[in-house]
């Protein structure tokens, strides 16, 4: 008791409870004793009144809360609609700040646009009218290039290759008065006639000791003895035009152009058009290539030289080493050598000579056969479309010898099909109905020919085109197959010309061809039609006998290319201009070298058939009148029984025939045929079946 009492003690035990009340009293105070803590009832009296609703109810006093723990959530709708409103506003303000810049924008979009399309027409204005007059600058250096050319090969032709003796001294009068430029006649025939004719005329006759390597070696020959920069090249039998230097030379101011080689034209008909009536209604075979397709070649570069009828740059040639020997067609090879080079081959649709065809079908096959071959061979040769250097991929293409390998086999195949299905039942198609012939292969025909008749209008019919190439088939394809096995097994071949073709012959070798064919399509055709005796009954029998019929047309047509119709050795001319016979006025109709028709009122009478026929230009003519005609209407030419036509036949020599030769052969008058008359060319083919001839 006494320690209770003790003074000291009671102050400890007064400081105990003190210390105790203020822990009790603590988070009272504080609302938190640690992390976590109570709800203090203080805090929440102070912060009291609230401006809003409470959401839920309140914790109570003293629970416990964690740190962050969200005490109570308090809800002020007019708050919220102030600060909404506030929003709202703010958002439209924006809104049409954002509108009005895009408009801005779009503004500045359009004076952009506007500036632009005003600068570059500006520009378009101002480079035309730079390109304008560089273009005329240009033509004016080379038209001044050209004129240099022009004079250089005048002076070289007067000066230098006269004073060596290559060129004439002295043109024959015809050729002067053609204004021709004058070569030296390249002769590997070595023929006294020839150069008597030469030395009569002032011309230069030019041998060698032999005929190496052909025509090329011949024309490297003619290389040694000349110098001039430019080279054109004629085959014997061709005429130059008055103005073909001056029309091909300025091609040559393009430092890249090694030949210019201009297109073959005819002046008499080839075997085609002879044999199968067709003279003056179908044009000769080659006008397809020279018309159309060389100049089609040529919008690509890849133009090539067909020998004839073309010039060359002598340094082209010079840096090939001379015209190459290595093929029988050295034309085409040369092309490709000088494409090696660097140098290309320009084409020129323009008429600028004219020449002998194929006089008939001998030597119709001579120069195919050449072509074929010679076309082949490049694929051998280190310069050819293979593997010559230089060339592009599409260079390659173009001059792989397609049309020589594919035609041929094509055609052949297309004979056999219809034979191979009625006699042994093999479809060239399996699986496939007549509907799907009918959907997928006439659509192609049909789309074929028409685009052949749009493009070469006047160049190409179906049937009689099909016919001629199926014709040619029967002895090209052997000699495609010996090229490609041997291909520089056969030398060259010169194409025999000059000769005419004055009797009936037929070539007894294609004719025993299609004759075979026709019977055994026919037979096939027959022997399946009749319900008896059908080998084959089939969906694509149908087709195979409008096939067979189609084919057996085709065959009837080229077995007629097979007789030879007599035609004279000097082909006449068509034109009307006015002449005088024993003084009696006519119209002349018909003019050759040795032959003039003569078309007269049908009152005039003569006393004797001794005539003198007067022309323009010429002295009078003593001719025969050999036969008077009025002409009956055909098809080839309007009827006429007002009028007598007089065959009248003369001799020509010396300054006449020459001046003759002027007249008809430099460029007055030619044997082109404008349009294709289908009516005339079926009623003909027609007649030609049932034996009408005529001497063309």
């Amino acid at each position: 008791m006494r320690i209770l009492n003790h003074r000291i003690t009671r102050v400890a035990v007064g400081i105990l409870l003190l210390g105790l009340v203020v822990v009790a009293l603590l988070p009272g105070l504080t609302g938190f004793t640690s992390l976590d803590g109570t709800v203090n009832a203080r805090l929440a009296v102070i912060n009291a009144p609230i401006d809003g609703e409470v959401v839920g109810s309140p914790q109570r006093i003293g629970t416990p809360v964690s740190a962050g723990e969200v005490l109570a959530t308090i809800r002020n709708e007019r708050v919220n609609r102030a600060v909404l409103a506030s929003l709202r506003s703010e958002h439209r303000t924006a809104a049409a700040r954002v509108e009005a810049l895009e408009r801005e924008r779009e503004e500045l979009s359009r004076l952009r646009r506007q500036l632009a399309e005003r600068l570059e027409i500006f520009q378009r204005a101002t480079i035309a009218s730079l390109e304008q007059e560089l273009q005329i600058l240009r033509k004016r250096v080379e038209v001044a290039r050209a004129q240099d050319l022009v004079a250089k090969v005048d002076l070289g032709r007067r000066q230098d290759l006269e004073s060596r003796g290559i060129f004439a001294r002295k043109m024959v009068e015809s050729a002067q008065a053609a204004g021709a430029a004058t070569g030296g006649v390249l002769d590997d025939g070595r023929r006294g006639w020839l150069k008597a004719y030469c030395e009569r005329h002032g011309a230069i006759h030019v041998t060698r000791s032999d005929n190496a390597h052909a025509k090329a070696g011949n024309m490297n020959n003619g290389l040694r003895v000349s110098s001039g920069d430019f080279i054109a090249i004629f085959d014997a039998d061709f005429v130059p035009y008055r103005h073909f230097i001056r029309r091909t030379l300025p091609f040559f101011s393009d430092g890249t152009i090694g030949i210019v080689q201009t297109p073959q034209h005819f002046f008499n008909v080839d075997p085609v058009q002879s044999n199968l009536g067709l003279e003056n209604i179908w044009p000769d075979e080659q006008r397809l290539f020279f018309d159309e397709i060389a100049p089609s070649r040529d919008g690509w570069d890849v133009s090539f030289c067909c020998g004839s009828c073309s010039i060359a740059r002598r340094e082209a040639v010079d840096a090939i080493g001379g015209f190459p020997t290595e093929s029988i067609t050295e034309d085409l090879l040369t092309t490709l050598s000088m494409l090696n080079k660097g140098y290309k081959t320009r084409y020129l649709n323009e008429r600028l000579s004219m020449g002998l065809a194929a006089e008939n079908l001998t030597g119709y096959f001579v120069q195919r056969e050449r072509w074929c071959q010679g076309g082949i061979q490049t694929l051998y040769l280190h310069n050819g479309p293979l593997r010559g250097p230089g060339l592009s991929l599409f260079q390659r293409i173009m001059f792989l010898p397609m049309s020589w390998l594919v035609q041929y086999l094509v055609r052949f195949v297309v004979l056999l099909v219809p034979i191979v299905y009625f006699w042994f039942g093999a479809l060239p198609l399996h699986f496939t109905e007549v509907a799907d012939y009918v959907s997928h292969q006439v659509p192609l025909l049909a789309a074929y020919f028409l685009l052949m008749l749009w493009i070469t209008p006047t160049r190409y019919l179906p049937v009689v085109s099909s016919a001629v190439g199926t014709f040619a088939a029967f002895r090209m394809l052997p000699t495609v197959i010996s090229s490609l096995v041997r291909p520089f097994g056969k030398p060259f071949k010169v194409t025999p010309k000059g000769s005419g073709n004055e009797e009936s012959v037929y070539d007894a070798y294609t004719f025993s061809w299609i004759a075979g064919f026709i019977v055994v399509t026919a037979l096939g055709l027959v022997v399946n039609i009749v319900p008896e005796t059908a080998r084959i009954q089939g969906a694509f029998s149908p087709i195979a006998a409008l096939w067979a019929g189609v084919n057996i047309v085709v065959l009837l047509i080229a077995s007629l290319i097979c007789f030879e119709k007599p035609r004279r050795l000097f082909q006449a001319f068509k034109l009307d201009e006015p002449a005088n016979v024993d003084g009696s006025p006519g119209r002349l109709v018909s003019l050759s070298l040795e032959k003039a028709v003569v078309a007269v009122p049908a009152q005039t009478r003569f006393q004797s058939t001794r005539l003198r026929l007067a022309l323009d230009g010429f002295a009078p003519i003593e001719a025969e009148l050999r036969q008077a005609t009025q002409r009956r209407g055909d098809i080839s030419r309007p009827g006429d029984m007002r009028r007598y036509y007089l065959h009248l036949h003369f001799d020509l020599d010396g300054a006449e025939r020459d001046k003759m030769i002027v007249k008809l052969y430099t460029g007055r008058y030619s044997q082109d045929i404008p349009d294709i008359d289908k009516v005339a060319v079926s009623v003909n083919l027609l007649l030609r079946a049932f034996g009408r001839t005529r001497t063309a």
